[in-house]
């Protein structure tokens, strides 16, 4: 058996040792998924991604998880990590675990797990697409920008910050029980443009988010705001969305 080229720690910082605890599942040899437990040496600073790419590089090539630019951009990375929805690749060891205890990660939940950490996210695009997310502007185009204000921008500043991680939505109760609700994650992305100045489709949008699929399913639990990476006040954002629907009505 080759040799595993492990790299020296070069860090004067010293390592935490932990075990990292691995909800998997292969749909080819497993009837249900399972826990397995990795002990790992890394540094406090290190991500959980720095962990997972350990565990995958060295110990268990089988494991299996999405990750694309590491630096909290792509989204790609969500999971459950120390029983809240995290990206790993900016959850840092230190935050999420004590020197000597045990990590627990596991898939969102509410999607299909496709294998180990993986799972189906074309319910959640399909969402996603439902609610028109693009421009809508059937106007002829000014000679120039279609222009809008500091402050008609600043409504629609944190919707814009979403970066389709799925956090939110698979951290929702009622995702997990309904999976036709259309979920935090496309209502954040229908308000980007129902609240955009400079779009003509805001009726459309609040008629999908009128639906016995959108906006009503909410219960206002906070899961979705407190799982969001990107700090977007998604409960505050849904109750706004609400407030349009409803002055539509009247």
């Amino acid at each position: 058996m080759a040799e595993q080229h492990i790299p020296k720690n070069t860090h004067t910082t010293p390592p935490m040792r932990v075990k990292v605890k691995i909800l998997r599942y292969n749909p080819e040899t497993d009837k249900k998924p399972h826990w397995e437990t990795y002990p790992v040496e890394a540094q406090p600073s290190d991500r959980v991604l720095d962990v997972l790419n350990y565990i995958k590089w060295y110990v268990e090539p089988s494991l299996t998880f999405r990750r694309s630019c590491g630096h909290g951009i792509c989204g790609s990375d969500a999971m459950m990590i120390a029983g809240r929805n995290r990206l790993a690749c900016k959850a840092l060891l230190r935050d999420v675990v004590k020197d000597g205890g045990t990590l627990t990660i596991e898939p969102i939940r509410g999607l299909k797990v496709e294998k180990d950490l993986l799972t189906d996210m074309e319910p959640f695009f399909d969402a996603y697409k439902a609610i028109m997310p693009y421009f809508i502007n059937e106007s002829p185009p000014p000679a120039g920008e279609r222009l809008q204000s500091p402050e008609q921008a600043e409504r629609m500043a944190h919707s814009s910050n979403c970066i389709l991680c799925a956090c939110c939505t698979t951290s929702c109760p009622i995702f997990w029980v309904n999976g036709s609700y259309l979920g935090p994650a496309a209502i954040v992305q229908a308000h980007r443009f129902i609240f955009d100045s400079r779009d003509e489709a805001t009726n459309q949008r609040l008629n999908i988010m009128n639906q016995n699929t959108g906006v009503w399913r909410c219960r206002t639990a906070y899961n979705c705001t407190e799982a969001c990476p990107r700090d977007i006040p998604i409960t505050t954002i849904i109750e706004e969305v609400k407030r349009a629907v409803m002055y539509q009505q009247s």
